[in-house]
C-alpha cells in the first residue's frame, strides 16, 4: 500500500476490506457505497472486514487497493458498483456519476486494483 491520508470512521454497517465507502447520514460514520451516484468518500483500508459499530480506516487520497467488480481499462475513471467494488464509470447521456479515482492499470473482476484517489463527478 502506498502512503496516503487515512482517517478513522465508525462503520454504520458491516464493511468489507478494499471496498469504496460513502458517507452515512450520521456524522463520523460510513457505509459501503452502493451506486455510481453515491457520495463516494474513499476506500476501506483494513486487513480484514469490519462489523457494524467498529472502527474502519478509510483511505482518502493517494493510491488505494480496491476489489474490481468488472473490466477496467488503465486510465479509466472509476466509480462504485452495488457492492462497493471498483467499476469503470460510464454514465448515460445526461447522467452524472461520482468517481473515486483513476485506474492505474487494466483489471478484470476479482482483481485487486490500484486506484489513484481523485474524487469528482463525470457527466455522460
Amino acid at each position: 500500500m502506498q502512503p496516503g491520508l487515512t482517517k478513522t470512521f465508525i462503520a454504520a454497517a458491516a464493511i468489507t476490506k478494499r471496498r469504496i465507502v460513502k458517507f452515512d447520514a450520521v456524522d463520523g460514520q460510513v457505509l459501503t457505497a452502493a451506486a455510481a451516484n453515491d457520495s463516494l468518500l474513499g476506500v476501506s483500508d483494513m486487513s480484514a472486514d469490519v462489523t457494524s459499530g467498529s472502527r474502519v480506516e478509510v483511505r482518502l487520497n493517494g493510491v488505494a487497493e480496491v476489489e474490481a467488480g468488472g473490466t477496467i481499462a488503465r486510465g479509466a475513471p472509476v466509480t462504485s458498483d452495488a457492492t462497493g467494488r471498483a467499476v469503470a464509470a460510464a454514465p448515460a447521456a445526461g447522467v452524472n456519476n461520482r468517481i473515486i479515482g483513476i485506474a492505474m492499470a487494466s483489471y478484470v473482476v476479482g482483481d485487486v486494483a490500484d486506484v489513484f484517489l481523485s474524487q469528482g463527478s463525470l457527466q455522460g
